[in-house]
């Protein structure tokens, strides 16, 4: 199970204290990542015994989908517009998107990465998919591993955009058990890749199709009138809940409903935080973790990994009016470039270093360390000239739209 995506939230600064415990557990969630895909170019013999007692993959999804489900909906009714949730999200999302992706073309021109061989044979399905974030609910190979969580996190963009163009987007207690037991009814019976398996015409179709239908009523969610925007979110929620049911492969039809259970359980957990919900709620929330361990009964490491991410984000919610470490929240800060970037350098470190047992373990702990510092080093600059430019578009941007 490969880590999340970090929440890819408006950024918050490190003297914020209302929001620095979420960045705080984004900071940590980053760097739990990065040990994660760690293991296999430094320590490929302990990976198995480690994801056997405690899966650091399925613990960084879900702290960081949490987060995202804790503050993501409260942003898009904060804004109250449609149109300014997506601008905010399109300069927080592809512009260092862009850049992952070239880095990852990059290393294949050198020679140190190969990219998978459907870009020979079936490049404008997987461009096309890759631009909608989509890939991984239309069985297109990320181009770096790492990706195939934005699927998740724009599935649920998606879905809420057309939750709040209906007027049910304050259903999320109701949403999160209704994707859990989903996932629980689902395990083992779901199809996968039931659309897009097949060829590369077959592949290309649904592929267009998808984003055809995805953008046209994203379209008329922003544009239309009120019964063109309705039918605009009813298209829109109905495909994704389509690709969810029956086209994921990886990681399967059961964790992906859970990790949209997960995300609308974060959003059931703010509206009990803010009043919006009883604390009655809590006692239905507490039932999405306790459904995730009964299909992950063969995986103890994916249980612990569960109850250990849950426990976390309850330890950054008791502790939410203290003060966090500012090194911790910074990490919070740039943890959407340390976890697109840090494959980058860990797929060198396999290139260079193709026998890493043969490594004294010293020397491997101090590689960590030069990669971890370059890492940082690299994420200070993107997040200067990458992340805060594009964010600072998107405000004005916004302002320019609708001043108010």
């Amino acid at each position: 199970m490969l880590p999340a995506s970090p929440s890819v939230v408006e950024p918050v600064s490190p003297r914020a204290g209302r929001l620095a415990w979420l960045d705080a557990l984004r900071g940590l969630a980053a760097m739990v990542v990065v040990f994660e895909h760690a293991l296999e170019p430094l320590w490929p013999e302990a990976r198995t015994s480690v994801k056997a007692v405690f899966d650091p993959g399925w613990y960084g999804v879900l702290v960081f989908f949490l987060v995202s489900g804790y503050i993501v909906p409260a942003s898009l009714e904060r804004l109250g517009s449609v149109r300014a949730f997506w601008i905010s999200r399109f300069f927080r999302l592809w512009p260092l998107f862009t850049v992952c992706v070239a880095g990852m073309l990059l290393l294949a021109a050198l020679g140190w990465d190969g990219l998978h061989i459907w870009w020979d044979t079936r490049p404008a399905a997987m461009a096309l998919g890759h631009a909608g974030m989509l890939q991984n609910l239309l069985y297109v190979p990320n181009v770096a591993n790492v990706l195939w969580t934005l699927s998740y996190e724009m599935a649920f963009y998606l879905l809420l955009t057309a939750m709040f163009t209906l007027g049910v987007h304050r259903r999320s207690t109701a949403t999160a058990l209704a994707f859990a037991a989903a996932a629980v009814l689902g395990a083992g019976l779901l199809p996968v890749t039931l659309l897009s398996a097949g060829g590369a015409s077959r592949m290309l179709t649904v592929v267009v199709v998808v984003t055809a239908v995805v953008a046209a009523g994203l379209a008329a969610m922003l544009r239309g009138g009120r019964r063109v925007r309705q039918a605009g979110a009813v298209a829109v929620a109905g495909t994704i809940l389509l690709l969810l049911a029956v086209n994921q492969s990886y990681p399967g039809p059961w964790q992906g409903l859970f990790i949209l259970a997960t995300m609308f359980a974060g959003t059931a957990l703010h509206r009990v935080e803010t009043g919006e919900l009883g604390r009655g709620h809590l006692v239905w929330v507490a039932l999405i973790p306790l459904a995730g361990l009964w299909p992950a009964r063969d995986e103890p490491g994916v249980q612990v990994a569960i109850v250990a991410a849950w426990l976390t984000f309850a330890a950054g919610t008791a502790l939410r009016h203290r003060t966090m470490p500012s090194w911790l929240t910074w990490l919070g800060l740039v943890s959407y470039s340390i976890y697109l970037l840090h494959p980058l350098l860990l797929e060198s470190v396999e290139f260079f270093l193709p026998e890493p047992s043969d490594v004294p373990l010293p020397a491997r702990l101090a590689l960590l360390a030069a990669v971890c510092a370059a890492l940082l080093g690299l994420c200070a600059l993107t997040w200067r000239w990458v992340e805060m430019p594009a964010q600072r578009l998107g405000r004005r941007l916004i302002h320019r739209t609708d001043p108010s």
